[in-house]
């Protein structure tokens, strides 16, 4: 690893990493890097001490209004927990319902870490692994944190962590690759005017994204304008980052790389495909930029190799796509344990903001700004200790028992349960 990018990741994130251990040629061997990611995962997550008595899942029930759905769980002593699904569910509800309900059935919620471990191996699941079989177990898990934030009086950040982060900084997520380089500076103007954000993420490359045309790159020439574009659009106060959703080679990424970290972009996402973990650790070997990946990882051991071998810089597990926020926690912790930061990714939709601020405010290696969309989602909820307002920047994160806010129980009678 260069020294210099070292240098550049504690300014690009605000000096938050400098006192944390940092992998080195001086760090133990590969072996024992890999021990300590490992004693690392074997250690739980949600603090059973806040719940003392069994919590025994009595019900689990998908529910579903027009082509929206929601979780609800409930315990044999009639306490409840809600979460709202990603909009993935509509494809994916097979699986919640014969893959996943029943083996949560029955089972003792505050064995949560347990049951998240065991529940990859009943009927082979693992076979599913990936956002088939994240996308639903997460939606579980939110609704059973809900339910033991509620039993136990906290929020769930208390429940998976300490509070480090009561208000959470976010960057606006922008799209628009495909359009030419005009239009998309106005339409990143608008959606930054929208909301009281000081940092952007634009997207550089071309993906093949909702089309049929194999061949989709984008605009020619588009990243190389709009990289200093947006730079003097917004000016130096703005932090910018970007993401090429693994569309580079890795020659191409150092190139594009190179040109980010001329002006001065704070890091670079998934600048290769996310699962060539040894073509990421070329492009970050390259670079003084962080490099960023992991949205779409499904397993702990793609983090576990890039983490121990230098590879990354800032973690990214999806909140929901990775299986919840038990599981991300503990990416959050083999990250800490090398001076690397979390910048989660976070699914549009639904409450997917709530869930992710929620996360960000209990991890201590979290990065200076997290992924926003806005504000915008059908649930019907009232937030009694947050005005969930972007305010100079930052987010409160709500402090109400479970994920902090109350879903209108008549919208939710509104729903029908979901059967196969």
């Amino acid at each position: 690893m260069k020294a210099n990018r070292r240098r550049f990741i504690s300014t690009a994130l605000g000096g938050g990493l400098a006192s944390l251990p940092l992998c080195s040629a001086t760090s133990p061997s590969a072996s024992a890097r890999y021990r300590k990611l490992d004693d690392i995962l074997k250690q739980p997550v949600l603090k059973k001490q806040f719940l003392s008595a069994p919590v025994i899942i009595e019900s689990l029930e998908l529910l579903r209004l027009d082509n929206s759905f929601l979780c609800r769980v409930r315990s044999r002593d009639g306490a409840e927990g809600i979460s709202a699904a990603h909009s993935g569910m509509s494809t994916l509800f097979p699986i919640f319902l014969k893959n996943l309900r029943p083996f949560f059935l029955g089972k003792d919620a505050r064995e949560l870490d347990l049951m998240l471990e065991k529940v990859y191996i009943y009927g082979f699941n693992f076979r599913y692994n990936g956002i088939a079989l994240g996308l639903p177990l997460a939606t579980i898990e939110f609704a059973i944190l809900d339910m033991l934030g509620r039993i136990a009086r906290k929020p769930v950040g208390q429940l998976i962590g300490e509070i480090h982060n009561p208000e959470v900084g976010v960057y606006m997520a922008t799209e628009w690759r495909e359009k030419p380089v005009d239009e998309s500076i106005k339409l990143i103007q608008e959606a930054v005017a929208a909301f009281d954000v000081h940092a952007l993420k634009i997207k550089v490359g071309g993906l093949m994204f909702m089309t049929t045309d194999m061949y989709a790159a984008g605009p020619p020439g588009r990243t190389e304008k709009i990289i200093p574009l947006v730079r003097k659009t917004f000016g130096d106060k703005m932090a910018l980052y970007a993401d090429s959703n693994s569309f580079y080679s890795v020659q191409d990424a150092i190139r594009v790389g190179k040109l980010l970290q001329e002006y001065k972009f704070g890091y670079f996402e998934e600048p290769v495909m996310f699962d060539h973990i040894e073509e990421i650790k070329q492009v970050a070997d390259a670079l003084t930029i962080p490099v960023a990946n992991g949205e779409q990882d499904n397993s702990f051991y793609g983090f576990r190799w890039l983490i121990a071998n230098n590879g990354i810089d800032i973690v990214q597990p999806d909140n929901y796509y990775f299986g919840g926020l038990i599981r991300s926690m503990k990416v959050a912790r083999m990250a800490a344990a090398f001076g690397k930061s979390i910048v989660p990714h976070m699914s549009g939709g639904g409450l997917g903001y709530l869930y992710n601020i929620q996360f960000v405010s209990c991890v201590p290696n979290a990065g200076a700004h997290h992924e926003f969309k806005g504000l915008r989602t059908h649930v019907r909820f009232e937030c009694k200790t947050s005005p969930l307002k972007v305010v100079d920047g930052k987010i409160k994160v709500p402090t109400g028992p479970g994920f902090g806010v109350d879903i209108d129980p008549e919208w939710v009678k509104k729903h029908q349960i979901v059967t196969l």
